[in-house]
């Protein structure tokens, strides 16, 4: 990748730009790892999975507990009880269970997959960084404005460093589907997956450029 794609603009909340920031090449500047990426993603996605499907088995469903005929003579097939599998209110066999569907990848594939997105923004031009964003007031509206001052209203990430003042931020944007917010340590793969832009803080790229690099 060129240099000249890894130097982005400094914007304030306005939208007017103040000065150029080069990003790290080892983390927005390398060959996109789609498997990697693919990896992430579905690791995530089987965390967020619930995993409280129950049936029960035969030992569970109530009644059964008297012999429905005698053992021979009938002519019939010898039953021990009414809950078996085959008995209409039975039991089921191999239904699921409680379970949890998580899993963990290998930590330098994780790490990978986080560059492997962070370049792919850098490559096609969708990340926007800010010296910062700051409301008097949690208000949808006031925001609403910075988003169209940065000229960003498609599925936008918002990413903060963890120790700035975001939270007016935060309360401002909970009410918009278009925008999402993450900070500079939970920043993660399914997020950046249904985001169309990347919009970061310069202190959120420092962060970022020093636990990935």
């Amino acid at each position: 990748m060129a240099n000249e794609k890894l130097t982005v603009k400094v914007l304030d909340q306005n939208g007017k730009e103040l000065r150029d920031l080069t990003l790290n090449e080892t983390v927005f500047g390398i060959e996109p790892n789609q498997q990697a990426m693919f990896d992430a993603v579905v690791m995530q996605q089987a965390s967020l999975r619930q995993g409280t499907h129950d049936t029960k088995g035969r030992s569970e469903v109530s009644g059964g507990g008297k012999k429905p005929w005698r053992q021979k003579g009938t002519g019939r097939a010898r039953q021990g009880s009414t809950r078996a599998p085959q008995w209409r209110g039975g039991g089921t066999v191999f239904g699921p269970t409680p379970r949890s569907y998580g899993y963990r990848i290998n930590r330098k594939v994780r790490r990978l997959a986080l560059r492997s997105y962070l370049s792919s923004f850098a490559a096609d031009g969708a990340i926007k960084v800010v010296d910062g964003i700051k409301l008097d007031a949690a208000k949808t509206r006031d925001f609403v404005a910075v988003m169209n001052a940065l000229n960003v209203d498609r599925k936008v990430l918002f990413v903060f460093d963890v120790e700035e003042d975001w939270e007016n931020v935060w309360l401002s944007m909970r009410n918009l589907q278009n925008a999402c917010f993450t900070t500079s340590e939970g920043l993660n793969c399914l997020d950046m997956a249904n985001a169309y832009t990347l919009v970061m803080t310069e202190a959120a790229v420092k962060k970022v450029e020093e636990a990935l690099q």
